[in-house]
């Protein structure tokens, strides 16, 4: 073993061991969806709205299709005519009403109006991307601008444009989760309850590789090939061809190269690669589709985007008793692949953190708005449930005068397994421990001493405290509060981590 190699112990924890696909990445043997080629390859373009909100009243695609190198161009209506279906989300929400969740037309193309800025319009396809590209510009589509609504907090309000006349009042469903009544008897006899309201803002996902699509129909087998930058294929072929395309699913085989980063925003159903697998046979020739940097901005799915209550009752000791959330969740204009479980199943059932919080309610809305499809991106649900959780607990400990690692000591979890009464059971941790852990390694016994000599450098110096639980993997089955057409996420206790000062 040489000098600079780790020190391997025999189970592998501690241990860094070289990952056996460095080497291909770093000496350009890496294999990404936009380096795939094929003989009579073709390109497409996709035409988007500049409207957030607009009918479209008409679409002219003649002088487009006279451009030179022009192989076809496909609106909404050919989808349409060809009976095409509509992205399907893939979990179904059951509101409080005991009703199901709106679920609005998705066309891969758009169909009658444009529900966001960046909406799909037309496609077309030619012998090169910047062919294809011109001959876009050349389309004209004659739009009646709508009003639209953009901002979650009031799109619910009376007055404000609809997005879709099926779900009124802008709303996809209102779904509770936990003991309403336990918690409001719980808060009536708290010594002291600390409220906090904020907002998780959208952020949008950057992937080292813009998403990217190759799609090729063979004749002879009737059968479609779809190279995509995609991190879930399997997921990828079952929406595509069991709700979109009609197709059984060998008939469609799904690759996905090196996927050059995603976070789960490439584990979506998209339209760009469904509309070129689609057209592929249309065309009789390969189609390739990359997404330009700024074109990602209007058509990937965003992430987070939500405004949130929290309140949490306390005894007099600062023993946490109940926890209170209501949160509205921005889905964006259109239900993206797993959009409807990201602020429910996701999302409630880690309020509970790593403590001992014995009645949780919680309560969300999802709203729909003119603005780009919200879904997972990295970690969706925990990072939202431990941003409520950790700066209501923080603000705890200032109302009551405790100190931050005390009150979280105080009432973390020590007996396993602990069922939490949002409905998981942990099966073991020792938060204690970690939390002992991270303070030394942060030495918090130093920071005040620290902090004095940044203010006399005229800066400012601070220090976080965060725990959470993690959400891994699609298990258990089991779990209570599993509903839906897809399996739930499965949750397993993670470390606590202090935001050193820097």
């Amino acid at each position: 073993m040489g000098a600079n190699q780790p020190n391997l112990v025999p189970n592998g924890i501690g241990a860094s061991p070289r990952r056996k696909e460095d080497e291909r990445f770093l000496t350009g043997a890496g294999n990404y969806t936009d380096d795939i080629n094929f003989q009579g390859q073709t390109y497409a373009y996709f035409l988007r709205s500049p409207h957030a909100h607009a009918a479209i009243k008409g679409i002219d695609t003649a002088a487009a299709a006279a451009a030179p190198g022009v192989v076809a161009i496909f609106t909404g209506a050919d989808l349409a005519a060809a009976k095409v279906g509509g992205l399907p989300c893939g979990w179904l929400i059951t509101d409080m009403s005991g009703q199901p969740m709106k679920e609005p037309p998705h066309p891969p193309l758009a169909q009658g109006k444009v529900h966001h800025v960046g909406d799909q319009v037309a496609v077309v396809i030619a012998e090169t991307f910047l062919q294809a590209r011109d001959a876009a510009e050349l389309i004209e589509v004659d739009y009646d601008v709508l009003d639209a609504v953009v901002d979650v907090a009031t799109a619910t309000e009376p007055g404000k444009p609809q997005v879709h006349e099926m779900a009124p009042n802008n709303t996809c469903y209102v779904w509770g989760h936990g003991d309403k009544a336990g918690v409001d008897k719980a808060f009536a006899g708290a010594a002291h309850v600390t409220t906090l309201e904020f907002r998780n803002n959208r952020l949008i996902p950057n992937a080292i590789e813009p998403r990217a699509a190759v799609a090729q129909y063979s004749r002879s087998e009737d059968a479609y090939t779809l190279h995509v930058s995609n991190q879930n294929p399997h997921v990828e072929r079952l929406l595509m061809t069991a709700f979109v395309l009609g197709l059984p699913e060998h008939k469609v085989r799904v690759i996905a190269p090196d996927v050059g980063g995603g976070f789960g925003s490439k584990i979506f159903l998209y339209a760009e690669e469904t509309v070129i697998t689609w057209a592929a046979k249309r065309v009789n020739r390969p189609i390739k589709w990359t997404c330009e940097r700024g074109e990602a901005f209007l058509s990937d799915a965003h992430g987070r985007d939500h405004v949130t209550t929290a309140d949490l009752a306390m005894d007099k000791d600062g023993n946490f008793l109940a926890m209170r959330v209501h949160t509205t969740a921005n889905l964006g204009a259109y239900l993206s692949t797993f959009a409807s479980s990201v602020p429910t199943i996701l999302y409630a059932t880690l309020l509970a953190g790593q403590y001992t919080t014995p009645v949780i309610y919680a309560e969300v809305t999802g709203v729909f708005t003119n603005t780009v499809p919200v879904d997972a991106y990295r970690g969706a649900g925990r990072p939202e449930a431990t941003f409520v959780v950790e700066r209501l607990v923080s603000k705890a400990a200032v109302d009551m005068g405790l100190d931050q690692a005390e009150i979280r000591r105080r009432n973390f979890i020590t007996s396993f397994p602990y069922a939490t009464p949002v409905g998981l059971t942990y099966d073991t941790g020792n938060y204690e421990a970690t939390l002992a852990a991270a303070t030394r390694i942060a030495d918090v016994a130093g920071f005040p001493a620290r902090r004095e000599e940044a203010k006399k450098r005229g800066k400012l110096r601070g220090i976080g405290y965060s725990c959470y639980i993690e959400a891994c993997g699609l298990a258990p089955s089991t779990s209570p509060v599993h509903w839906g057409r897809a399996p739930a996420c499965s949750r397993r206790a993670r470390s606590v981590s202090i935001r050193p000062d820097r």
